[in-house]
């Protein structure tokens, strides 16, 4: 980076100049230190010897986790009474909606599921509190739950069920459920990843949070104009690919090329709604993110192997995608529960160190310390 950059970016604001997004290149891929908020950890991934089911201490509370302890008391209460509660269908088919429904309609059903979450409760206790002891955790006040679990009532509940038991065993951390809708917190966080070279020049930007099952892409607003913490910042388009349903679900190609797809489209939807899109893709994505770009530990739940010496996700996904306000767009990774962490920033002012745990195919991780907001004129 050339030693004069940041009087030339000064001069290029004050004057109005549009910098090429190649000044912009010191933004690291998986950056830990932002102004106002230091990354202490991610992906961290322990192992559990209490739990012998499981080598994993995050595959305890992961979507399956609650299936199975679902599916465990469904039996019990059907060889008790001779009825199945939850019908015929197989528990991983029954859908987060229509155990809600079966919830609120209280009866042998509804004593099933809540049997299964106060499981579920207990063994989230277990893994909030081995997080509590690793040294990036430590002083941690309040863990932010995300991922689409907790966006059900039953998710809810699990959470103030385990709210109830930490409290209970004068655990002094609290856990809150995401602000913003589970498809919307992985793409929201790159607003506070981005130069603030291109968030005063640009007010929009594409983004992709990789899942093991799904693929959500979308155009990010950053409203900084309401709100210069980007707390009001939104996503007004995004689409969702189940790409592990796919005939060439275990083809990495076939799941780049979809997002290449994807995420052109995106870009002239936010054409013809004269949006000023900034040359800039942010990928959230599970595992580790090394500076260069490449990517180890935690990728398992990923078609291919996405961490070969010989695969460069941001240079791969860079030459599929169209120039943007006539330059080269350039992709950045960072981990996905940092990004989804990070779109919860503005409602974490009131804490020093904060968390988060995002329940999915797998269980996402990772920790945060604020530091002090730098004034705005």
């Amino acid at each position: 980076m050339p030693k004069n950059f940041q009087k030339f970016a000064k001069v290029g604001v004050k004057a109005k100049i549009r910098l090429p997004i190649q000044a912009h290149l010191s933004l690291l891929h998986g950056t830990r230190e932002l102004s106002t908020v230091r990354v202490n950890g991610y992906s961290l991934d322990l192992k559990d010897r209490l739990l012998a089911h499981t080598p994993f201490l995050g595959d305890s509370v992961s979507r399956s986790a609650f299936v199975k302890l679902l599916s465990t008391w469904r039996t019990l209460m059907a060889d008790m009474f001779g009825i199945d509660p939850l019908g015929e269908k197989a528990t991983s088919r029954i859908s987060k909606s229509r155990l809600d429904l079966l919830l609120a309609k209280k009866g042998l059903a509804a004593a099933v599921i809540e049997a299964a979450i106060e499981d579920y409760a207990f063994q989230m206790v277990h893994v909030v509190q081995q997080f509590l002891q690793q040294k990036s955790w430590q002083g941690v006040e309040r863990i932010v739950i995300g991922g689409g679990f907790q966006q059900s009532a039953l998710g809810r509940l699990a959470i103030v069920q385990t709210n109830a038991l930490m409290a209970a065993q004068k655990i002094p951390v609290q856990l809150c459920h995401l602000h913003h809708d589970a498809d919307e917190g992985g793409l929201i966080g790159w607003v506070h990843l981005l130069p603030p070279e291109l968030t005063t020049q640009y007010n929009a930007l594409l983004a992709v949070d990789i899942g093991g099952t799904n693929v959500r892409c979308g155009i990010v607003r950053m409203r900084r104009d309401k709100a210069v913490d980007f707390s009001r910042a939104d996503v007004i388009e995004r689409v969702k690919w189940g790409h592990a349903e796919d005939a060439n679900a275990t083809q990495r190609e076939h799941l780049v090329g979809g997002m290449a797809d994807m995420l052109q489209s995106l870009q002239r939807k936010a054409e013809k709604k004269g949006l000023r899109l900034a040359p800039f893709v942010g990928i959230a994505c599970p595992g580790l993110i090394n500076a260069d770009g490449s990517l180890s530990n935690g990728t398992q739940n990923l078609p291919g192997n996405w961490e070969s010496a010989r695969f460069h996700l941001p240079e791969n996904l860079s030459q599929r995608l169209p120039k943007i306000d006539g330059q080269t767009t350039q992709v950045r990774l960072h981990n996905d529960a940092v990004v989804q962490g990070l779109s919860q920033l503005p409602l974490m002012e009131d804490v020093k160190k904060w968390a988060v745990l995002t329940i999915g195919t797998g269980l996402g991780n990772a920790s945060f310390s604020n530091r002090k907001r730098p004034l705005v004129f």
